[in-house]
């Protein structure tokens, strides 16, 4: 680092899911941090990022800031490659400049979903989607300027009281249908948003005392399962008959963005840092459901 007075956390994209569950971490944690959502912090704007960093002078930056509409990207992909790949860019080189760890959010649709055994961090990327292609942008740009203190950290399938995701669409499915349609033949691994904050504070605060190797990590629940699969321990959860639950098949939903068929991430990379992965999806989810359940409205 640069010598100066260590500064608070900054977490941009903290209005949304993940961000929230990362300012709650930190305040657990007694972390100094500070929240921007998008309307406080564009991080497609340089002066308004370089003015950030100005502000809160931040020791550590996770950006949970990011274009999620996957669709919509086919149609718009400059403009998701405007939040996907040049905010990353930017707050990277403000990185550079003051010294800070930067932990980038990024995505297992960076993978061509093809594969039937676990992605290993270092496995060859060939995304399939716009929404593939800008968090790619935005990976190798972190990782470039910042090739010892920037940290790419890829999630999938994530969930929690703060939605909305597939937990929260499930559940209120089950309310007021008699059945449930959910592909069949995706494999992935659900991740609570909680867990996930976690290991982010763990690995923000390791690369501050030099503990931890930059570079790429997977933050996904352990084991996998499949969309189907999931949506029936929902409704089991629920005391529902996960037989209202009914496989179908991807070709049949009219998605403009092709989706993963396989979105299953290795962790290896966590147990080299001297650190456990994230927990069992299941385990996960069974302490999260209850809570995930109360924020349904």
């Amino acid at each position: 680092m640069n010598g100066r007075t260590p500064g608070p956390w900054l977490v941009t994209g903290a209005g949304g899911m993940l961000g929230r569950e990362v300012i709650a971490e930190l305040g657990r944690a007694g972390l100094p941090a500070a929240g921007t959502d998008r309307h406080e912090l564009d991080v497609t704007d340089p002066e308004r990022v370089r003015t950030a960093f100005r502000a809160y002078r931040p020791a550590v930056v996770v950006n949970c800031a990011g274009w999620t509409a996957v669709d919509a990207a086919e149609e718009q992909e400059a403009a998701a490659h405007a939040v996907n790949g040049r905010g990353p860019e930017l707050l990277a080189e403000e990185c550079r400049r003051s010294g800070a760890v930067l932990l980038q959010l990024s995505t297992d649709y960076v993978f061509d979903g093809r594969g039937s055994s676990p992605y290993a961090e270092d496995a060859p990327v060939a995304p399939r989607s716009a929404y593939g292609r800008t968090k790619l942008a935005g990976e190798a740009a972190v990782l470039h300027r910042l090739p010892e203190t920037g940290y790419v950290i890829r999630t999938a399938w994530l969930y929690g009281a703060g939605g909305p995701n597939f937990v929260h669409s499930i559940i209120r499915a089950e309310r007021s249908r008699a059945t449930v349609d959910i592909v069949d033949d995706q494999c992935g691994q659900p991740t609570w948003a909680r867990d996930l904050a976690a290991h982010l504070v763990l690995l923000g605060g390791a690369a501050r005392r030099g503990g931890a190797p930059a570079g790429i990590y997977h933050g996904t629940g352990g084991g996998d399962t499949t969309w189907y699969e999931f949506g029936r321990q929902i409704f089991a959860a629920l005391g529902a008959d996960p037989a209202r639950v009914r496989p179908t098949s991807s070709e049949w939903l009219a998605w403009r963005a092709p989706r993963p068929a396989y979105s299953v991430l290795g962790h290896d990379r966590w147990r080299l840092a001297g650190m456990a992965p994230l927990r069992s999806w299941r385990t996960a989810f069974r302490a999260a459901f209850d809570e995930v359940r109360r924020a349904v409205t």
